[in-house]
């Protein structure tokens, strides 16, 4: 393994030379809470986190983005948009990385989304490896420890020092060009992989899927007309909250407006989600999901098995924020998938 350590000094250094050079957008800390915002000082950054309100998903894809620009007066002209300039996102955790890796996937498959895939080349990430689980994580069981790819940094705290492993060759330039650091001795190197060997046991023992990945999609199936969505969604709000908190939902919503001088007007994307009543409403006025336990079930099906059946995995990384911002407690895929499996 080639690894690079920073002191603690130096890393703030290091961020410091990132801000004085661009954008850079870091965790902070938020009334008790943690939220990536821009960094104006590299003491703002936070490391020793637990879990985001919102997922890094929101610099990449943002909740509102403007498509095309138009004139109908006093001719038609149409422009398209792309709003990316670079920027640097520093103290991403490998579940919210893998989740970024399977929207890279998703929007570059088919027809590309230039609008995604231009602002994700335009992304620099420095991820870190968790020091700490929320009481809602449950990455430990969904393959969401640690991923190879998809970072140009990745920082470990190895007791006072940082441990960065260089993912590429921009992030070996970065790392040349402004920070202070020396090679890995062998004592780093066991430390680290102590430290990561640890990490399957950072969750709490409570917040495990009983059922291997690849079981996932049938217990789904076996259950598709399970009195469980009935009885779960009973207590639904239909707020939206779990996607729109998820880091792989990627459904959005197309709107256009006209200026009120009606010459000028745009065309913008919006986040939507499949919870929401009248997501699936089409111009008819019909609804497919008119339901709320078709939509609640939609939701797992979605994440479990449809698109699971594109990535080879599902589209959930564990980091619980599903779970944690569901007022009547039913969004909890631990919950939910354990109960499926014990059903007969």
């Amino acid at each position: 393994m080639n690894a690079k350590i920073l002191t603690k000094e130096n890393l703030l250094s290091f961020v410091q030379n990132l801000i004085k050079t661009g954008e850079v957008v870091g965790v902070t800390k938020k009334d008790g809470k943690f939220a990536f915002d821009h960094l104006k000082r590299a003491s703002d950054l936070v490391l020793d986190y637990d879990v985001t309100l919102l997922p890094p998903k929101k610099y990449v894809m943002p909740q509102r983005e403007t498509l095309i620009k138009f004139n109908v007066k006093p001719e038609v002209k149409v422009e398209a948009v792309v709003e990316a300039t670079p920027f640097t996102l520093i103290g991403v955790h490998p579940y919210d990385l893998k989740a970024i890796n399977q929207l890279d996937r998703l929007f570059e498959e088919n027809h590309v989304d230039t609008n995604y895939m231009k602002r994700r080349e335009q992304a620099t990430i420095i991820a870190v490896t968790p020091t700490r689980a929320s009481k809602w994580s449950f990455w430990s069981s969904m393959n969401s420890i640690f991923v190879e790819t998809g970072f140009d940094l990745l920082l470990t705290d190895i007791g006072g020092r940082y441990a960065v492993e260089i993912g590429t060759a921009h992030g070996d330039e970065l790392l040349k060009k402004h920070a202070k650091f020396e090679e890995a001795a062998p004592a780093d190197i066991e430390k680290l992989e102590s430290i990561r060997s640890a990490l399957p046991k950072m969750c709490s023992a409570d917040r495990k899927i009983n059922a291997l990945t690849h079981e996932m999609t049938a217990i789904l199936e076996i259950h598709r007309k399970s009195e469980l969505w009935e009885k779960r969604a009973e207590k639904c709000y239909s707020c939206g909250s779990c996607n729109l908190i998820c880091p792989t939902c990627y459904c959005f919503d197309v709107k256009e407006e006209i200026d009120l001088n009606l010459k000028d007007g745009s065309r913008y994307r919006v986040w939507d989600g499949c919870l929401l009543e009248d997501f699936a409403k089409i111009g008819s006025g019909e609804n497919f999901r008119e339901k709320r336990a078709d939509r609640f079930r939609h939701r797992f099906f979605r994440k479990w098995s449809y698109l699971a059946a594109k990535l080879t995995e599902p589209a959930c990384v564990g980091c619980g924020r599903c779970s944690s911002v569901c007022l009547p407690d039913i969004a909890d895929p631990v919950k939910v998938i354990n109960e499926l499996k014990e059903e007969k």
